[in-house]
């Protein structure tokens, strides 16, 4: 009876994307994926950003699959093959060599599904989301319940930090074996109730330069990178916990476009030069600047990643006003129901002083759209059996 019932186990999850305000960018150790610098993260809420995954295990199943967003996937890539050996070496740990006839066969074929409720390889961290997902999926199904964000991290450097929610440290750890480097919380996404993020979409295309072959080329030709990592972080790091844990926007926003600003430089002092930044996205810098500058202090904060599309961190009183001075500097094309998804924005007036100071030359239809979403929890167990991705027979 009981191998019947074990024919197969499946398991369902759900992670979240993270934003560094203190960024990642450079490894000392490629293949364990040891960072040369520590970071600091938040996570934003799967209401709006998720990855879902389920993981099954059988024994009818006769080679491990993989399929993303609907497509059957190389299950071979060299990072899901880490994340799969991690898991199940804890589990076999975990049970002390024991074949608890109960437990999960550790030599079943696996099949993995995988999906994102928004674009892939778009700069809005999918590979975090999607490998701390899949970690968290696969514990599951095995019973593993160890520091998972080590796991993690061997997917993408920047997954072990979504495996918590609200605020996140990376730390970069000093072992050349990786087990000290991992995610820890700060903060849990309750801390800073008035915390909102606004996701400015400016286009849905791959990034010119992966992140992985980007940092390593910075690692080997920038002298500005090195000095980011051994003197500029320690002392942004500190510096950023502490204004996480006051609330302090002022020095929050203002650090967290310091330190997007350096990772730009360092990409630039790359050679040959790396651009993730583009005309559009120093529009948007410009534009925030006017702004703060326009009140008198930070209201708005802008971090990029290695993409172009703008992250703006601000307090929940300022949402509805600046969505309206990013609707006015670039007017939507077409979608205007569409432009603003996400948690709901209410309508703002402009006052002529602020048009005139803030909203310079409009440059319509130049971002698709804004999502609107705020801090959030760590990875989630889904228990309702109709949101798994794979059916009874194991498959899509």
């Amino acid at each position: 009876a009981m191998a019947a019932e074990r024919a197969l186990a499946m398991a369902t999850c759900t992670a979240p994307v993270n934003i560094a305000v203190i960024k990642y960018w450079g490894k000392r150790d490629t293949d364990l994926i040891l960072p040369i610098n520590s970071s600091l993260s938040v996570t934003l809420h799967q209401d709006q950003l998720k990855t879902t995954t389920t993981a099954a295990a059988s024994r009818d199943f006769t080679e491990d699959r993989l399929w993303l967003n609907g497509k059957e996937a190389d299950v071979g890539h060299p990072r899901v093959q880490a994340c799969l050996r991690e898991v199940r070496r804890l589990a076999r740990k975990r049970r002390g060599g024991s074949e608890d006839t109960a437990a999960l066969s550790l030599s079943y074929k696996i099949h993995i599904a995988s999906e994102n409720n928004f674009p892939t390889a778009a700069g809005l961290a999918s590979s975090a989301a999607g490998y701390a997902c899949l970690v968290s999926a696969l514990a599951r199904l095995y019973g593993v319940e160890e520091e998972l964000s080590e796991v993690a991290r061997q997917g993408s450097g920047s997954a072990c930090r979504s495996m918590f929610g609200g605020f996140v440290q990376w730390q970069r750890g000093e072992r050349p074996d990786g087990t000290d480097s991992l995610a820890l919380q700060v903060a849990p996404e309750t801390h800073w109730p008035e915390l909102r993020v606004l996701v400015l979409v400016v286009s849905g295309e791959k990034k010119p330069v992966g992140s992985t072959a980007g940092m390593q080329t910075s690692v080997e030709t920038s002298p500005l990178l090195k000095h980011r990592a051994e003197v500029v972080v320690p002392e942004r790091l500190a510096q950023m916990m502490r204004h996480i844990r006051e609330r302090d926007f002022e020095g929050f926003g203002q650090l967290a476009m310091r330190d997007s600003n350096q990772f730009h430089a360092t990409c630039l002092d790359t050679f040959p030069p790396i651009f993730y930044l583009t005309d559009l996205s120093r529009h948007i810098i410009a534009l925030a600047h006017r702004y703060n500058a326009h009140h008198g202090h930070t209201k708005v904060a802008y971090t990029f990643d290695a993409g172009p599309n703008a992250v703006i961190f601000t307090l929940a009183d300022t949402v509805a006003e600046f969505v309206e001075v990013v609707r006015r500097s670039f007017p939507p094309a077409t979608n205007g129901d569409q432009f603003v998804r996400g948690l709901p924005v209410g309508s703002a007036a402009l006052s002529q002083e602020l048009v005139a100071a803030v909203v310079t030359e409009p440059v319509p239809g130049a971002v698709q759209y804004i999502l609107h979403t705020k801090p959030g929890p760590g990875p989630q167990l889904v228990d309702d059996p109709s949101q798994h991705l794979l059916g009874a027979d194991g498959l899509p």
